[in-house]
Protein backbone atom coordinates (compact mmCIF):
# COMPACT_ATOMS: atom_id res chain seq x y z
CA UNK A 1 0.00 0.00 0.00
CA UNK A 2 1.45 3.36 -0.76
CA UNK A 3 1.86 5.62 1.71
CA UNK A 4 -1.12 7.89 3.34
CA UNK A 5 -1.39 10.56 5.07
CA UNK A 6 -4.27 12.43 6.37
CA UNK A 7 -3.89 16.37 5.70
CA UNK A 8 -5.79 18.88 7.97
CA UNK A 9 -5.87 21.44 4.90
CA UNK A 10 -8.48 19.48 3.51
CA UNK A 11 -9.64 17.73 6.06
CA UNK A 12 -8.98 14.01 4.11
CA UNK A 13 -6.42 11.14 3.81
CA UNK A 14 -5.04 11.02 0.28
CA UNK A 15 -1.85 8.93 -1.22
CA UNK A 16 1.56 10.97 -0.04
CA UNK A 17 3.17 12.15 -3.69
CA UNK A 18 5.90 14.46 -3.06
CA UNK A 19 6.75 17.35 -5.46
CA UNK A 20 10.21 15.60 -6.03
CA UNK A 21 10.10 11.54 -6.47
CA UNK A 22 12.51 10.45 -3.40
CA UNK A 23 12.81 13.53 -2.09
CA UNK A 24 10.73 14.86 0.84
CA UNK A 25 11.02 18.76 2.65
CA UNK A 26 9.32 18.76 5.82
CA UNK A 27 9.23 21.67 8.25
CA UNK A 28 8.21 21.32 12.13
CA UNK A 29 7.28 24.55 14.23
CA UNK A 30 10.19 24.09 17.09
CA UNK A 31 10.04 25.40 20.61
CA UNK A 32 10.12 28.46 22.16
CA UNK A 33 13.46 28.50 24.27
CA UNK A 34 12.06 29.76 27.19
CA UNK A 35 11.77 27.15 29.53
CA UNK A 36 12.69 23.70 30.19
CA UNK A 37 11.08 20.90 27.72
CA UNK A 38 7.89 19.31 29.30
CA UNK A 39 6.01 15.81 28.75
CA UNK A 40 3.78 17.73 26.39
CA UNK A 41 6.35 18.29 23.98
CA UNK A 42 7.99 14.90 24.23
CA UNK A 43 4.61 13.59 22.75
CA UNK A 44 5.07 16.37 19.88
CA UNK A 45 8.74 15.87 18.75
CA UNK A 46 8.60 11.92 19.29
CA UNK A 47 5.40 11.73 17.07
CA UNK A 48 7.52 13.65 14.12
CA UNK A 49 10.56 11.61 15.24
CA UNK A 50 8.73 8.15 14.05
CA UNK A 51 7.36 9.99 10.95
CA UNK A 52 10.84 11.04 10.00
CA UNK A 53 12.24 7.39 10.54
CA UNK A 54 9.58 6.20 8.77
CA UNK A 55 10.08 8.31 5.67
CA UNK A 56 13.36 7.75 5.46
CA UNK A 57 13.30 3.58 5.87
CA UNK A 58 10.56 3.50 3.39
CA UNK A 59 13.20 5.05 0.94
CA UNK A 60 12.91 9.08 1.10
CA UNK A 61 15.50 11.61 1.35
CA UNK A 62 14.44 13.47 3.96
CA UNK A 63 15.23 17.49 4.52
CA UNK A 64 14.16 17.65 8.15
CA UNK A 65 14.06 21.56 9.55
CA UNK A 66 12.75 22.57 12.93
CA UNK A 67 12.97 26.15 13.96
CA UNK A 68 14.10 27.84 17.50
CA UNK A 69 11.72 30.61 18.49
CA UNK A 70 14.47 33.09 20.66
CA UNK A 71 12.71 36.17 19.36
CA UNK A 72 9.23 37.18 18.53
CA UNK A 73 6.97 34.96 20.29
CA UNK A 74 4.43 37.64 21.05
CA UNK A 75 1.70 37.07 23.90
CA UNK A 76 -1.74 38.18 23.93
CA UNK A 77 -0.39 41.17 25.34
CA UNK A 78 1.98 42.08 22.66
CA UNK A 79 4.98 41.38 25.16
CA UNK A 80 7.60 39.02 23.48
CA UNK A 81 7.48 35.61 25.69
CA UNK A 82 11.28 35.65 26.18
CA UNK A 83 11.86 38.99 27.34
CA UNK A 84 9.32 38.21 29.68
CA UNK A 85 10.97 35.03 31.36
CA UNK A 86 14.21 37.01 31.01
CA UNK A 87 13.06 39.42 33.68
CA UNK A 88 11.59 36.95 35.68
CA UNK A 89 14.95 35.49 36.09
CA UNK A 90 16.41 38.71 35.85
CA UNK A 91 18.13 37.29 33.21
CA UNK A 92 19.90 38.49 29.53
CA UNK A 93 16.98 37.45 26.94
CA UNK A 94 20.11 35.84 24.85
CA UNK A 95 21.92 34.32 28.22
CA UNK A 96 18.49 32.88 29.05
CA UNK A 97 18.05 31.73 24.85
CA UNK A 98 21.74 29.96 25.28
CA UNK A 99 20.76 28.44 28.09
CA UNK A 100 17.41 26.80 27.39
CA UNK A 101 18.47 26.23 23.85
CA UNK A 102 21.60 23.58 25.23
CA UNK A 103 18.95 21.80 27.73
CA UNK A 104 16.58 21.69 24.70
CA UNK A 105 18.92 19.80 23.10
CA UNK A 106 19.92 17.60 25.97
CA UNK A 107 16.27 16.61 26.42
CA UNK A 108 15.72 15.80 23.34
CA UNK A 109 18.63 13.61 23.09
CA UNK A 110 17.59 11.86 25.83
CA UNK A 111 14.42 11.03 24.49
CA UNK A 112 16.40 8.98 21.44
CA UNK A 113 15.10 11.63 19.00
CA UNK A 114 17.17 12.52 16.31
CA UNK A 115 18.12 15.81 15.62
CA UNK A 116 17.04 17.91 12.80
CA UNK A 117 18.99 18.47 9.82
CA UNK A 118 18.73 22.50 10.05
CA UNK A 119 17.70 24.24 13.48
CA UNK A 120 17.63 27.70 12.20
CA UNK A 121 16.83 30.46 14.96
CA UNK A 122 14.73 33.24 14.50
CA UNK A 123 17.36 36.26 15.34
CA UNK A 124 20.01 34.62 13.14
CA UNK A 125 17.12 34.95 10.13
CA UNK A 126 15.91 38.79 11.23
CA UNK A 127 16.89 39.83 7.12
CA UNK A 128 14.85 37.37 5.48
CA UNK A 129 11.85 38.12 7.94
CA UNK A 130 12.34 41.94 6.94
CA UNK A 131 12.35 41.31 3.25
CA UNK A 132 9.15 39.00 3.24
CA UNK A 133 7.49 42.03 5.47
CA UNK A 134 8.06 45.10 2.93
CA UNK A 135 7.59 42.52 0.28
CA UNK A 136 3.97 42.04 1.54
CA UNK A 137 4.00 45.90 2.02
CA UNK A 138 4.76 45.65 -1.67
CA UNK A 139 2.19 43.86 -2.64
CA UNK A 140 -0.76 45.36 -0.66
CA UNK A 141 -1.39 43.11 2.02
CA UNK A 142 0.17 44.42 4.90
CA UNK A 143 0.78 48.23 6.21
CA UNK A 144 3.16 50.26 8.11
CA UNK A 145 1.69 51.79 11.46
CA UNK A 146 4.05 54.25 13.96
CA UNK A 147 6.84 51.85 13.01
CA UNK A 148 5.35 48.11 13.06
CA UNK A 149 3.93 46.43 10.58
CA UNK A 150 0.63 44.37 10.50
CA UNK A 151 -0.81 41.81 7.87
CA UNK A 152 -4.39 43.00 7.16
CA UNK A 153 -6.27 39.89 6.98
CA UNK A 154 -9.27 41.76 4.64
CA UNK A 155 -7.12 41.09 1.75
CA UNK A 156 -6.89 37.80 2.08
CA UNK A 157 -9.97 35.89 0.80
CA UNK A 158 -8.21 32.43 1.94
CA UNK A 159 -7.35 33.71 5.50
CA UNK A 160 -8.84 30.83 7.81
CA UNK A 161 -8.60 27.82 5.35
CA UNK A 162 -6.58 25.62 7.31
CA UNK A 163 -8.17 25.91 10.90
CA UNK A 164 -11.53 26.81 9.03
CA UNK A 165 -11.97 30.23 11.22
CA UNK A 166 -13.12 32.95 9.27
CA UNK A 167 -12.98 36.89 10.47
CA UNK A 168 -16.11 37.58 11.48
CA UNK A 169 -15.89 34.63 14.28
CA UNK A 170 -13.24 36.10 15.24
CA UNK A 171 -13.12 38.91 18.19
CA UNK A 172 -11.25 41.98 18.93
CA UNK A 173 -8.19 40.87 21.30
CA UNK A 174 -7.91 37.43 20.95
CA UNK A 175 -4.42 37.39 18.83
CA UNK A 176 -2.63 40.34 20.66
CA UNK A 177 -3.34 43.53 22.53
CA UNK A 178 -5.44 45.71 19.94
CA UNK A 179 -3.92 49.00 18.95
CA UNK A 180 -5.59 51.97 17.78
CA UNK A 181 -2.16 51.97 14.84
CA UNK A 182 -3.91 48.61 13.33
CA UNK A 183 -6.71 49.11 10.42
CA UNK A 184 -8.91 45.68 11.84
CA UNK A 185 -8.51 44.30 15.59
CA UNK A 186 -7.66 40.41 13.61
CA UNK A 187 -4.68 42.28 11.98
CA UNK A 188 -1.39 40.10 13.30
CA UNK A 189 2.09 41.69 13.67
CA UNK A 190 4.63 41.03 11.27
CA UNK A 191 7.04 43.68 12.82
CA UNK A 192 6.88 45.51 16.03
CA UNK A 193 8.08 48.88 16.79
CA UNK A 194 10.55 48.60 19.91
CA UNK A 195 10.29 50.39 22.64
CA UNK A 196 12.86 52.39 24.77
CA UNK A 197 13.36 49.39 27.19
CA UNK A 198 13.19 46.69 24.81
CA UNK A 199 16.13 45.07 24.62
CA UNK A 200 16.06 42.55 21.44
CA UNK A 201 15.99 45.36 18.95
CA UNK A 202 16.81 45.65 15.15
CA UNK A 203 17.46 48.11 12.48
CA UNK A 204 14.59 48.16 10.07
CA UNK A 205 13.20 50.04 6.88
CA UNK A 206 10.35 50.98 9.93
CA UNK A 207 12.76 52.10 12.47
CA UNK A 208 14.46 49.79 15.53
CA UNK A 209 12.20 47.08 16.32
CA UNK A 210 11.60 43.32 16.31
CA UNK A 211 9.84 40.64 14.37
CA UNK A 212 6.28 39.19 14.86
CA UNK A 213 6.12 35.45 16.09
CA UNK A 214 4.63 34.10 12.76
CA UNK A 215 6.83 35.42 10.03
CA UNK A 216 9.76 33.56 11.24
CA UNK A 217 8.40 30.02 10.12
CA UNK A 218 7.37 31.30 6.91
CA UNK A 219 10.35 33.18 5.99
CA UNK A 220 12.94 30.41 7.25
CA UNK A 221 11.18 27.50 5.67
CA UNK A 222 11.13 29.40 2.10
CA UNK A 223 15.35 29.92 2.75
CA UNK A 224 15.76 26.17 3.27
CA UNK A 225 13.10 24.75 1.35
CA UNK A 226 11.48 26.75 -1.25
CA UNK A 227 8.53 28.73 -1.67
CA UNK A 228 6.54 25.23 -2.10
CA UNK A 229 7.27 22.40 0.17
CA UNK A 230 6.25 18.62 1.58
CA UNK A 231 5.00 18.50 4.77
CA UNK A 232 4.37 20.61 7.18
CA UNK A 233 3.85 19.99 11.21
CA UNK A 234 3.23 21.21 14.62
CA UNK A 235 1.12 21.09 17.59
CA UNK A 236 -2.75 20.98 16.86
CA UNK A 237 -3.14 23.86 19.47
CA UNK A 238 -1.17 26.43 17.26
CA UNK A 239 -3.22 25.68 14.21
CA UNK A 240 -4.69 29.10 15.16
CA UNK A 241 -3.33 32.04 14.92
CA UNK A 242 0.36 30.59 13.67
CA UNK A 243 -0.33 28.05 11.54
CA UNK A 244 -3.06 29.91 9.82
CA UNK A 245 -0.64 33.09 10.02
CA UNK A 246 2.10 31.25 8.50
CA UNK A 247 -0.36 29.94 5.45
CA UNK A 248 -1.76 33.35 4.33
CA UNK A 249 1.42 35.48 5.13
CA UNK A 250 3.67 32.86 2.72
CA UNK A 251 1.12 32.61 0.04
CA UNK A 252 0.90 36.38 -0.42
CA UNK A 253 4.47 36.94 -0.44
CA UNK A 254 5.38 34.00 -2.68
CA UNK A 255 2.38 33.72 -5.24
CA UNK A 256 2.76 30.21 -4.64
CA UNK A 257 1.16 27.24 -2.41
CA UNK A 258 3.09 27.23 0.87
CA UNK A 259 2.60 23.74 2.21
CA UNK A 260 1.36 20.55 0.04
CA UNK A 261 0.50 18.36 3.20
CA UNK A 262 -0.36 19.28 7.08
CA UNK A 263 0.39 17.27 9.84
CA UNK A 264 -1.21 18.38 13.53
CA UNK A 265 -0.15 16.46 16.68
CA UNK A 266 -2.88 15.74 19.23
CA UNK A 267 -2.24 17.09 22.33
CA UNK A 268 -0.75 15.66 25.81
CA UNK A 269 -4.00 16.21 28.67
CA UNK A 270 -3.55 15.37 32.52
CA UNK A 271 -6.50 15.52 34.39
CA UNK A 272 -7.62 18.65 36.69
CA UNK A 273 -8.79 18.67 39.94
CA UNK A 274 -12.33 17.31 38.89
CA UNK A 275 -10.83 14.28 36.69
CA UNK A 276 -11.60 16.03 33.53
CA UNK A 277 -8.22 15.89 30.69
CA UNK A 278 -6.94 19.08 30.49
CA UNK A 279 -4.07 19.97 27.60
CA UNK A 280 -0.55 20.40 29.79
CA UNK A 281 0.97 23.59 29.39
CA UNK A 282 3.10 26.07 31.13
CA UNK A 283 0.65 28.91 31.41
CA UNK A 284 -1.79 26.48 33.56
CA UNK A 285 1.16 24.92 35.51
CA UNK A 286 -0.13 21.18 34.99
CA UNK A 287 3.14 20.36 33.40
CA UNK A 288 5.78 17.90 33.88
CA UNK A 289 9.11 18.09 32.83
CA UNK A 290 10.58 15.31 30.84
CA UNK A 291 13.59 15.19 33.00
CA UNK A 292 11.54 14.85 35.99
CA UNK A 293 9.48 12.12 34.07
CA UNK A 294 12.99 10.71 32.65
CA UNK A 295 14.01 9.80 36.92
CA UNK A 296 10.91 7.75 36.75
CA UNK A 297 10.61 5.98 33.31
CA UNK A 298 12.96 5.06 30.94
CA UNK A 299 13.12 7.27 27.35
CA UNK A 300 11.48 4.17 25.80
CA UNK A 301 8.53 3.65 28.29
CA UNK A 302 7.60 7.11 27.42
CA UNK A 303 7.92 6.93 23.79
CA UNK A 304 5.82 3.48 24.16
CA UNK A 305 2.94 5.83 25.98
CA UNK A 306 3.79 8.27 23.02
CA UNK A 307 3.13 5.80 20.34
CA UNK A 308 0.06 4.03 22.39
CA UNK A 309 -2.17 6.47 20.50
CA UNK A 310 -2.23 8.41 16.99
CA UNK A 311 0.04 11.19 16.22
CA UNK A 312 -3.00 13.25 16.07
CA UNK A 313 -5.17 12.15 18.71
CA UNK A 314 -4.75 13.34 22.35
CA UNK A 315 -3.69 11.35 24.93
CA UNK A 316 -3.79 11.39 28.84
CA UNK A 317 -1.25 11.43 31.00
CA UNK A 318 -1.55 9.16 34.15
CA UNK A 319 0.21 7.30 36.42
CA UNK A 320 -1.86 4.17 35.22
CA UNK A 321 -1.54 5.25 31.73
CA UNK A 322 2.55 5.15 32.46
CA UNK A 323 2.30 1.91 34.42
CA UNK A 324 0.35 0.20 31.31
CA UNK A 325 3.42 1.44 28.89
CA UNK A 326 6.09 -0.02 30.74
CA UNK A 327 4.10 -3.23 31.18
CA UNK A 328 4.14 -3.52 26.98
CA UNK A 329 7.50 -1.78 27.03
CA UNK A 330 8.80 -4.61 29.46
CA UNK A 331 7.10 -7.57 27.56
CA UNK A 332 8.60 -6.39 24.32
CA UNK A 333 12.21 -5.58 25.70
CA UNK A 334 12.29 -9.04 27.48
CA UNK A 335 11.50 -10.59 24.15
CA UNK A 336 14.31 -9.25 22.70
CA UNK A 337 16.22 -9.70 25.64
CA UNK A 338 15.43 -13.58 25.61
CA UNK A 339 16.67 -13.67 21.85
CA UNK A 340 19.52 -12.29 21.91
CA UNK A 341 20.56 -14.62 25.00
CA UNK A 342 20.00 -17.72 23.16
CA UNK A 343 21.59 -16.64 20.40
CA UNK A 344 25.17 -17.11 21.44
CA UNK A 345 24.49 -21.01 22.02
CA UNK A 346 21.84 -21.54 19.44
CA UNK A 347 22.59 -24.41 17.37
CA UNK A 348 22.10 -23.79 12.94
CA UNK A 349 20.13 -25.42 10.81
CA UNK A 350 16.72 -25.44 12.07
CA UNK A 351 14.43 -22.74 11.29
CA UNK A 352 12.02 -22.63 14.22
CA UNK A 353 9.03 -25.11 13.46
CA UNK A 354 8.34 -23.13 10.21
CA UNK A 355 8.77 -19.34 12.19
CA UNK A 356 10.06 -17.34 9.38
CA UNK A 357 6.75 -16.57 7.44
CA UNK A 358 5.05 -15.17 10.68
CA UNK A 359 8.20 -12.70 10.71
CA UNK A 360 7.46 -12.05 7.03
CA UNK A 361 3.80 -11.49 7.83
CA UNK A 362 4.60 -9.17 11.18
CA UNK A 363 6.74 -7.25 9.17
CA UNK A 364 3.97 -6.53 6.39
CA UNK A 365 1.28 -5.62 9.15
CA UNK A 366 3.85 -3.44 10.69
CA UNK A 367 4.27 -1.67 7.47
CA UNK A 368 0.61 -1.43 6.40
CA UNK A 369 -0.19 0.52 10.02
CA UNK A 370 2.93 2.89 8.81
CA UNK A 371 1.57 3.34 5.71
CA UNK A 372 -1.79 4.06 7.14
CA UNK A 373 -0.94 7.70 8.36
CA UNK A 374 1.89 6.33 10.14
CA UNK A 375 -0.46 4.36 12.95
CA UNK A 376 2.09 3.61 15.27
CA UNK A 377 -0.21 2.22 17.88
CA UNK A 378 -1.28 -0.51 15.34
CA UNK A 379 2.29 -0.88 14.04
CA UNK A 380 3.23 -1.67 17.76
CA UNK A 381 0.42 -4.16 18.18
CA UNK A 382 1.84 -6.04 15.23
CA UNK A 383 5.15 -6.54 17.38
CA UNK A 384 3.07 -7.18 20.58
CA UNK A 385 1.45 -10.09 18.81
CA UNK A 386 4.82 -11.39 17.08
CA UNK A 387 5.97 -11.19 21.03
CA UNK A 388 3.53 -13.51 22.26
CA UNK A 389 4.42 -15.87 19.49
CA UNK A 390 7.98 -15.49 20.00
CA UNK A 391 7.55 -15.93 23.66
CA UNK A 392 5.50 -19.20 22.91
CA UNK A 393 8.22 -20.30 20.34
CA UNK A 394 11.06 -19.91 23.17
CA UNK A 395 9.38 -21.62 25.66
CA UNK A 396 8.38 -24.71 23.41
CA UNK A 397 10.28 -28.02 23.39
CA UNK A 398 11.43 -27.19 19.36
CA UNK A 399 14.69 -26.60 18.82
CA UNK A 400 14.73 -22.60 17.86
CA UNK A 401 17.97 -22.45 15.17
CA UNK A 402 20.73 -19.58 15.45
CA UNK A 403 19.13 -18.68 11.72
CA UNK A 404 15.69 -17.74 13.06
CA UNK A 405 17.02 -16.45 15.94
CA UNK A 406 18.94 -13.69 13.70
CA UNK A 407 16.15 -12.86 11.82
CA UNK A 408 14.03 -12.41 14.64
CA UNK A 409 16.32 -10.08 16.74
CA UNK A 410 16.87 -8.01 13.30
CA UNK A 411 13.03 -7.70 13.06
CA UNK A 412 12.63 -6.15 16.66
CA UNK A 413 16.29 -4.01 15.96
CA UNK A 414 15.29 -2.31 12.33
CA UNK A 415 11.26 -1.88 13.59
CA UNK A 416 11.01 -1.40 17.19
CA UNK A 417 14.35 -0.35 16.96
CA UNK A 418 15.71 2.22 13.72
CA UNK A 419 11.80 3.08 13.57
CA UNK A 420 9.81 3.36 16.94
CA UNK A 421 12.86 3.88 19.47
CA UNK A 422 11.72 1.67 21.67
CA UNK A 423 14.38 -1.03 21.76
CA UNK A 424 18.29 -0.26 21.81
CA UNK A 425 20.45 -2.46 19.32
CA UNK A 426 22.96 -4.98 20.03
CA UNK A 427 25.51 -4.12 22.61
CA UNK A 428 28.83 -3.36 20.21
CA UNK A 429 31.47 -6.00 20.17
CA UNK A 430 34.55 -4.02 21.67
CA UNK A 431 36.76 -4.51 24.42
CA UNK A 432 35.21 -2.81 26.97
CA UNK A 433 31.73 -4.89 26.66
CA UNK A 434 33.60 -8.27 26.69
CA UNK A 435 35.15 -7.35 29.62
CA UNK A 436 31.83 -6.12 31.46
CA UNK A 437 30.12 -9.23 29.93
CA UNK A 438 33.10 -11.09 31.67
CA UNK A 439 32.53 -9.70 35.18
CA UNK A 440 28.44 -10.52 35.20
CA UNK A 441 28.76 -14.05 33.95
CA UNK A 442 31.46 -13.94 37.18
CA UNK A 443 29.19 -12.66 39.49
CA UNK A 444 26.29 -14.93 38.26
CA UNK A 445 28.34 -17.98 38.90
CA UNK A 446 28.96 -16.69 42.08
CA UNK A 447 25.87 -16.12 42.86
CA UNK A 448 24.79 -19.94 41.75
CA UNK A 449 27.22 -21.07 43.85
CA UNK A 450 25.69 -18.96 46.77
CA UNK A 451 22.49 -20.68 45.89
CA UNK A 452 23.53 -24.17 46.12
CA UNK A 453 25.35 -23.49 49.38
CA UNK A 454 21.95 -22.14 50.52
CA UNK A 455 23.92 -18.86 51.47
CA UNK A 456 20.76 -16.99 50.02
CA UNK A 457 21.79 -13.53 51.96
CA UNK A 458 25.38 -13.67 49.34
CA UNK A 459 22.60 -14.20 46.66
CA UNK A 460 20.30 -11.84 47.35
CA UNK A 461 22.94 -9.30 47.64
CA UNK A 462 24.73 -10.16 44.21
CA UNK A 463 21.03 -9.84 42.63
CA UNK A 464 20.74 -6.33 43.91
CA UNK A 465 24.10 -5.03 43.71
CA UNK A 466 23.82 -6.17 40.47
CA UNK A 467 20.11 -4.56 40.04
CA UNK A 468 21.52 -1.39 41.69
CA UNK A 469 24.42 -1.11 38.77
CA UNK A 470 21.59 -1.77 36.72
CA UNK A 471 22.31 -5.16 35.28
CA UNK A 472 18.54 -7.22 36.00
CA UNK A 473 19.04 -11.37 36.27
CA UNK A 474 16.46 -13.57 35.35
CA UNK A 475 16.36 -16.93 36.20
CA UNK A 476 14.73 -19.10 33.87
CA UNK A 477 14.81 -23.05 32.84
CA UNK A 478 18.09 -22.31 30.51
CA UNK A 479 19.83 -20.81 32.97
CA UNK A 480 20.69 -17.48 34.44
CA UNK A 481 19.90 -14.37 31.92
CA UNK A 482 21.24 -10.92 31.95
CA UNK A 483 20.02 -7.12 30.77
CA UNK A 484 21.63 -3.86 31.08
Amino acid sequence: MALQIYNVLGRQKAEFTPMEPGYVGMYVCGPTVQDYAHLGHGKTYTSFDVIVRWLRKSGYQVLYVQNITDVGHLLDSGEDRILKKARQLQSKPMQLVEFYTREWYRDMDSMGIIRPDISPRASAHIPEQIKMAQTLIDKGFAYEANGSVYFDVTSAPDYGKLSNRRIEMQEAGTREAVRDEKRHAEDFALWKRAEPEHILRWDSPWGEGFPGWHIECSAMAKKYLGPTFDIHGGGVDNIFPHNESEIVQSECANDAEFARYWMLVGSLMVPDQDGIPTKMSKSLGNFVTLRDALTKYRPEVIRTFVLSAHYSSPVTYSEDSMRGAQGGWERLNNAVWLVRGRLATAPAGSDGNGFLPRLAQARADFAAAMDDDFNAPVALSALQELTREVNTLLNSDATVGREVLTDIDALYTELAGEVLGIIAPPQAANANAEREAGLIKLLIEMRNNARKAKDFAASDRIRDELARLGVTLEDTRDGTLWKV
